[in-house]
């Protein structure tokens, strides 16, 4: 049995390979951050769809690139089919990268930041009918909460918490899911396209 959330074989491979698996990459970190981000009012199936999309459109998810992205470059951006074409979200990628860059030179890495609002190790979840998923928790709260005073955008609670389960912070698979409780045991690592 796996989450009933996963349908059509994008959303199965997601669930079976990444979803709740902990990430301690900081590139990957911020793929899903930025993910989480353009997701805002879309479905996950959209972004997904979307996602080599945005590894080409976002340097593969280089910060330091990302972080010097102009003006000249959203405008490139907003023209481009294969992403969420909303100027807000593109200008908070560049911000997030920025913001990111500097937590990096503060805590050495993001994960060593990002990894901190749950003691650095995956909590897993008691997920059913009578305790269905929240949309937010204490621990996004407070992530969402000191990343916006360092400067982060489209990082509020449910977001943080949409990237905490995709990040394997959080374990959220239901009871009976094959995939619950497996995730922590290995660090995700997501295939590329060969460049």
């Amino acid at each position: 049995m796996r989450c009933a959330w996963a349908r059509g074989e994008l959303m199965i491979r997601y669930h079976d390979e990444e979803w709740g698996t902990p990430v301690h990459d900081d590139r990957t970190l911020f793929e899903f951050l930025i993910l989480e981000g353009a997701q805002a009012g879309l479905s996950w199936q959209t972004i997904l769809n979307k996602r080599e999309n945005y590894r080409a459109a976002f340097d593969g998810f280089d910060a330091q690139r990302v972080a010097r992205y102009n003006g000249r470059k959203i405008a490139q951006l907003m023209r481009n089919p294969g992403i969420v074409r909303n100027r807000l979200k593109i200008a908070s990628a560049v911000r997030n990268a920025r913001a990111l860059l500097q937590v990096q030179k503060e805590y050495g890495s993001f994960d060593r930041y990002i990894w901190q609002f749950v003691n650095g190790k995956p909590k897993l979840n008691l997920r059913n009918a009578r305790n269905p998923v929240p949309a937010s928790t204490a621990e996004s709260d407070a992530m969402s909460k000191d990343l916006k005073k360092r400067g982060f955008n489209f990082v509020g609670s449910t977001i943080c918490y949409a990237f905490m389960q995709a990040v394997g912070m959080v374990d959220d698979h239901v009871q009976g899911c094959f995939r619950r409780g497996k995730g922590s045991r290995r660090t995700k690592r997501i295939t590329r396209s060969p460049e």
